[in-house]
C-alpha cells in the first residue's frame, strides 16, 4: 500500500510505502461501530434533572383529613399527584452512559479506519510543513497544492505550533496523531499526515 508524498509546499515528490500492519488490516465494521457508540456515550453529559418527591422542600403534614370531605384522599404537598410536587420517573443528572471497550479492540477499530482510507486513497504524508503553514494563507495554499479535499491533519506533539494556520480554514481539523478517533475519521475525508506523525503512529498503535 502507498500513498504520495509532497514537500512542505504541497509539491508531489513520489509515494511512501504504509506498513501493511496498519493500513492493510481487513476491516471490522462491528468494532468500528461499537468505538464510535463508545465515544459519543463516553462525551454525553447528563444535564436534565427532575426532584423526586423527597427532594421537594415542605411539610409532610397531610393537606386535609383523610375522611369526612367527600373528595379523594391526599398526601402532603410533595405528592406527586399534586402541582409542584415531586416527579414520578423523570430524568436524574446521575445517570452514566459510559461504555467500556479493551485497548485491543479500540486499536483494531482504529485500524480497520486506517485501512479503509488508505484503500479509498484517501491518506496523504507532508515531508512537513513549512513556515508559512503558521498562516491561514500559506496553510490553505498548501493544502490546495495537494488536492487536499475536507482534511483531518494528524500531527505530533512537537508540531501542533506548526500548524496554527489550519485553525481558520473552515472543514480542516488538527489532531495529535495518538489521539485519532473513530468520529473525526469518519467525519473528515482526506487524513493527512506528516512523516515524524506516520512514524509516531506505528510506533504509538503497535501490539
Amino acid at each position: 500500500m502507498k500513498a504520495p508524498l509532497f514537500d512542505n509546499h504541497g509539491k508531489n515528490t513520489g509515494t511512501v510505502d504504509l506498513e501493511k500492519s496498519h493500513f492493510g488490516v481487513e476491516p471490522n465494521m462491528g468494532l468500528i461501530h461499537r468505538f464510535l457508540l463508545l465515544q459519543q456515550a463516553n462525551g454525553r453529559i447528563a444535564i436534565a434533572h427532575a426532584k423526586h418527591r423527597g427532594e421537594i422542600a415542605g411539610s409532610t403534614k397531610k393537606m386535609f383529613k383523610q375522611k369526612g370531605t367527600s373528595s379523594a384522599r391526599m398526601g402532603d404537598r410533595r405528592s406527586p399527584m399534586r402541582r409542584g410536587g415531586g416527579v414520578v420517573f423523570g430524568p436524574r443528572n446521575t445517570q452514566n452512559w459510559t461504555i467500556s471497550m479493551n485497548a485491543q479492540e479500540r486499536r483494531l477499530s482504529l485500524l480497520s479506519l486506517l485501512s479503509i482510507k488508505a484503500t479509498e486513497k484517501n491518506v496523504k504524508v507532508i515531508s512537513a510543513f513549512g513556515a508559512d503553514a503558521t498562516k491561514t494563507k500559506g496553510m490553505t495554499a498548501t493544502l490546495s497544492a495537494m488536492e487536499a479535499k475536507k482534511p483531518l491533519i494528524a500531527v505530533t506533539r512537537e508540531e501542533k505550533d506548526s500548524v496554527l494556520g489550519a485553525w481558520n480554514i473552515p472543514e480542516v481539523k488538527v489532531v495529535n496523531v495518538e489521539y485519532l478517533n473513530p468520529h473525526s475519521l469518519l467525519k473528515y475525508k482526506d487524513l493527512v499526515f506528516t512523516e515524524a506523525s506516520l512514524k509516531h503512529l506505528y510506533s504509538h498503535f503497535s501490539k
